[in-house]
C-alpha cells in the first residue's frame, strides 16, 4: 500500500485522519517536533491494527522535513496522501498595527515554506505512483483576514494562493491538491468540526478529488 504522512500529528484532527486512512490501508507517518508526543499516538494506532511509525521534524526546518518524508516513503512505501495541518505557534497571533515585518518570519515559513518544502519531497514519488492528494488545513483566516491575528491571516493566504497553483498545476497529472477550511474550534463535541468528522470530510476530499477548497461548516457572517 501507499503511505498518508501527516505533517503537525496530533491527538486531536491528526489522530483522527490517521486512524481514518490507516482504516483504508495506508501505512501512516506521523510527523512532528516530539519523539515523545508521536510515540503515544504511535500506540494507538497500533492498538487499531494500523501500521505506524513516528518521525521527528520541526516545520521551520526544510531540511528536517525533507528527511523524514523521504525516511517515510523508504520505509512505510511511497506517499499517495500529504496532509499538512501543523497547528500554528500563538506568537504568529498579533494584532496587525502591533505586527513587524519580523513578526512575519516565522509565519511564513511555518505556512509557505513548510508546505513548499513537503511538497518537493512527496512529488517524485506521487508522480511516479501517478497519483497523489495533497490536502492543507487552515482556519477562516486563509480566506477572511482577522487583523486581530495578522500573522496567520497573512501566512495562511499565502498558503491558500499556493494551494490553488497547485490544484490547477497538477490536475492533469491526477495529483489532487484541496484546502479545507475549518472556521470553528475543533472539539469533540462540534456538530461539523468534530476530529472524527473532519477526518471524514478529509477523506472524502482524498476519494472524491473534487474542487480546491472544501469548508468544515459555512463561514459566519
Amino acid at each position: 500500500m501507499t503511505t498518508f504522512a501527516l505533517i503537525g500529528a496530533g491527538p486531536g484532527l491528526g489522530l483522527a485522519t490517521a486512524r481514518r486512512f490507516g482504516a483504508a490501508g495506508h501505512p501512516v507517518a506521523l510527523i512532528s517536533r516530539s519523539a515523545a508526543h508521536l510515540d503515544g499516538l504511535v500506540a494507538e494506532l497500533e492498538g487499531d491494527g494500523i501500521q505506524a511509525r513516528r518521525y521527528t521534524a520541526d516545520v521551520l526546518d526544510p531540511g528536517s522535513l525533507t528527511t523524514a518524508l523521504r525516511s517515510a516513503a523508504e520505509d512505510l512505501g511511497p506517499v499517495e496522501i500529504l496532509q499538512f495541518s501543523p497547528v500554528p505557534r500563538g506568537d504568529f497571533m498579533k494584532p496587525v498595527l502591533d505586527t513587524t515585518a519580523a513578526d512575519l518570519d516565522d509565519p511564513l515559513a511555518f505556512s509557505v515554506k513548510g508546505p513548499v518544502t513537503c511538497v518537493n519531497a512527496v512529488l517524485p514519488g506521487m508522480r511516479d505512483l501517478g497519483r497523489g492528494t495533497l490536502l492543507f488545513v487552515n482556519g477562516s483566516s486563509a480566506v477572511r483576514p482577522n487583523l486581530s491575528v495578522a500573522g496567520t491571516s497573512i501566512a495562511f493566504a499565502a498558503e491558500s494562493a499556493y494551494t490553488a497553483m497547485l490544484h490547477d498545476a497538477l490536475a492533469d497529472e491526477n495529483i489532487h491538491a484541496a484546502q479545507l477550511i475549518v472556521p470553528g474550534a475543533i472539539r469533540p463535541d462540534a456538530e461539523h468540526s468534530s476530529p472524527e468528522t473532519l477526518a471524514e470530510l478529509l477523506y472524502a476530499i482524498h476519494t472524491e478529488r473534487g474542487g480546491f477548497r472544501h469548508y468544515a461548516e459555512p463561514m459566519p457572517e
